[in-house]
This record gives structure tokens, sequence and C-alpha cells, in this order.
């Protein structure tokens, strides 16, 4: 079976990036299956190491009118002919063959005052072609299927929810490595982590309020963005990971913390609570004084810590890579008539 898969995201940064990268290394090394990757970005040029990669010096704004809206070439003229076509988050060609594509969040649709105009309306315009002609919807978590029911025209026989994981560096940190990291970026030795984002659905202005009796720091504010191999030690430095994000299509940041070592607290809203399952502390995102008072719980909690230290590792667990590829391809055979096999 021929699989053609949209790596572009992989030019930009964020979970998607994560999302992409983590399962296209897995299915290049699943038998029978032959994967090719079509690639667009004109700043950046395509540097991995995957195979089989037809890469093209195009912006996004000349592909995204192309297959969005003039529809007029398919996507088999740029890779070849293909089974299936696993499309990204931002375009959706033409395509003689099956169409797969990967919901990780409805923000544009469910919340368009946290994105920019274009990319709510680009969202729109994909949309209505994902509802005409997608035959599998591949959703990251129940919650984000239960939106896309609420909100779109797709059946629920053609959503599939397949969970993401946090990737494979993502665990204990040496302490020497540590002392490093926090020296080097001038860290306090004991602190509550935020994750920043543009725009309000991080919860920030709440998150600032609430941790004001501890030092807090912020990715992208309070510190520069750190690499993503450079993360766990950012994740293991922490004393806890204060995440009561709004909305979350998946929330990779909290398995990403808990495989790493790190409590987390999180919000008890949309996918967080599926994501975390026992292992965090839930509030609401919308009270200041209940992340104020389980962050004080949890910061003056030796026990308490450690059991959600345990709680997370076994959590985080129950995620792989291995997994989502093995279901994804399954997806694949399952649109293509084809029977099960080993991988």
């Amino acid at each position: 079976m021929r699989v053609g898969f949209d790596i572009s995201q992989v030019a930009h940064q964020g979970g998607v990036v994560s999302y992409t990268q983590n399962l296209v290394r897995r299915l290049v090394n699943i038998k029978d299956l032959e994967m090719v990757f079509f690639y667009s970005s004109l700043r950046k040029v395509y540097k991995g190491d995957l195979p089989n990669v037809k890469s093209f010096p195009l912006p996004p704004t000349i592909f995204e009118p192309l297959f969005n809206s003039l529809r007029i070439i398919p996507i088999e003229s740029f890779i070849g002919q293909i089974d299936v076509f696993h499309s990204s988050d931002w375009t959706q060609p033409r395509a003689k063959a099956k169409k797969v594509t990967t919901y990780h969040d409805v923000v544009p649709l469910k919340y368009p005052q946290w994105s920019h105009p274009k990319i709510a309306a680009v969202a729109k315009r994909r949309l209505e072609i994902v509802e005409k002609e997608v035959d599998c919807v591949i959703a990251v978590s129940e919650s984000t299927k239960r939106d896309l029911l609420e909100l779109t025209n797709i059946p629920k026989e053609r959503i599939t929810v397949i969970y993401e994981a946090a990737a494979d560096y993502f665990k204990p940190q040496e302490e020497n490595e540590i002392n490093g990291f926090k020296k080097e970026f001038n860290l306090p030795k004991e602190f509550v982590l935020a994750i920043g984002g543009v725009g309000e659905r991080r919860n920030l202005k709440r998150v600032k309020e609430a941790a004001k009796k501890y030092n807090l720091v912020i990715t992208g504010e309070t510190i520069p963005y750190v690499t993503e191999k450079q993360m766990p030690l950012l994740y293991a430095s922490a004393k806890v990971l204060l995440y009561p994000s709004l909305y979350e299509g998946f929330g990779l940041p909290i398995l990403e913390a808990m495989a790493t070592g790190t409590p987390v607290i999180t919000s008890n809203v949309s996918s967080m609570p599926e994501v975390g399952g026992k292992a965090a502390e839930y509030v609401n995102p919308e009270s200041v004084i209940d992340i104020e008072n389980k962050l004080r719980q949890v910061m003056e909690d030796e026990k308490r810590r450690e059991k959600m230290i345990k709680l997370g590792f076994e959590q985080a667990k129950k995620f792989s890579w291995e997994k989502c590829a093995k279901e994804t391809v399954e997806v694949y055979r399952n649109l293509m008539g084809k029977p099960k096999v080993s991988t």
C-alpha cells in the first residue's frame, strides 16, 4: 500500500509538528507500507532524514488557494500515484486516493476569537471539503471528536480517535544536567512552570495571579522558548507544571511533564482530564482561587507530589507513538479493505 503524507507542518513549531514527526518516523518502519511525503515551504528547506520526500519551494499562500479553492491539480501530480493520502490541517487537495486527515483541535471553529481571521477563514473553507470528501477523520481525543460532532457535519462513523504521546526523550533527567540547565537559563531553585502561547487560551492572566506567591517561569515570556530537546530539562527543573488552559484538543505538555517526572495541575475541561487521568490535579480554569489553592497544596505537600509523580509515570506509559502509528495504519488498511498485518 502506497501512502502519501503531507509533512509541511514540520517547517513550523508546535504540537502538530511533534505529531507529524513522531508518527511518520514510525510509519516508515511498518512492513508492506510504502510512504511518500509531500513537503512545501519557501523559507525552510527540508533537512530531515525521511526517505522519499517530494519537496516544493512554494509558500502556504500558494498551496492553500490551489488546494482548497481552485482544486484543479490533484496531489498525485506532485507525489505520484498513491492508495491513501493523509492531509495536513491546512490544505485538502483533490486526490483519487482514499483521504485521511487529522484534527488536533477545533479552535478556529469553536473559538474563532482566538485565531487570526485568515486562519479561521481557511479552517472553514477546508472543513467544507473535509465534510464532503474525506473518508476518515482522525481526532486526537474523545473531546475533539465530540467537538467535531457538535460543530461539523462529519458523521460519527467517519471519525476515529487515535491518541498522541510524549516523544521518547521525555524522561527523568540527571541531577547534574538539571543544575547545569538552571544555571544556563538563570532559573530559581524552585519554580512553577507555565506554558506560554499567543492569545487567551493558555489562561496566563489567571496563572500569574494564582502563582504570585511563587517563582513563576513562563515559556516564551520569562524564559526564551527552549529547543524541543531541552524541554525535558525544563520540565524536570520545575516543581510543578501549572497548565490550566481554557481549551486543548489534546494537551501534550501534560504527558511530557509526567514522563519527565513533574507533577501536573491542569484544567477540568475539554481533553485535559482525558489525558491526565488520575495522575493530575484538576482546577476550574476560570477560578483564580481554585488554581491558587490547588497550587499551594501541591507545592507544599511533598507526599502528595511523590504520589503524583508516580501516577504520572504510569499515565504517560499508556500513550505511545508506536500505538498511534499502528492504529493509524489500521485506518489506512480499513479504507483499502486490506487485512491487518504484523508490524
